[in-house]
């Protein structure tokens, strides 16, 4: 139902949204000398970057032979192509590649969970 808010188009119109803001309050900022302004400007540069790591994650630190090296092996182990193309968007976007150690256990928990709502088919 809300799967909108993982998508990359949602993520980089949020971006754009922060980046006004951003200057808008720099604007005022300048125009009024208020404090209040830089305590909106550090919030939204805050809130800027922790909707920047997810994009990044996928686009920065995952190469394209990575992610298709990593959807060939789970296609292998899983044996299911859809599965594995679910849950390689979720984590391309969750774990940096060089932060990604499959034998750790939030990656353990982090794989059942995203394997148990890619096969849920349900409405909620």
């Amino acid at each position: 139902m809300f799967d909108f808010l993982s998508s990359d188009w949602f993520i980089i119109s949020l971006e754009v949204v922060f980046l006004v803001l951003i200057v808008y309050d720099v604007r005022r900022y300048i125009q009024t000398g208020k404090k209040e302004y830089v305590t909106n400007i550090v919030l939204t540069i805050g809130f800027f970057i922790w909707a920047a790591i997810p994009f990044y994650n996928s686009y920065i630190t995952w190469t394209d032979l990575d992610k298709k090296e990593y959807l060939d092996g789970c296609t292998q182990f899983e044996n299911n192509a859809t599965l594995c193309s679910c849950v390689g968007k979720e984590l391309f976007k969750e774990f940096a590649f060089e932060d990604l150690d499959k034998l750790s256990v939030s990656y353990q928990e982090f794989y059942d969970e995203t394997k148990e709502d890619c096969l849920d088919d349900s409405w909620f």
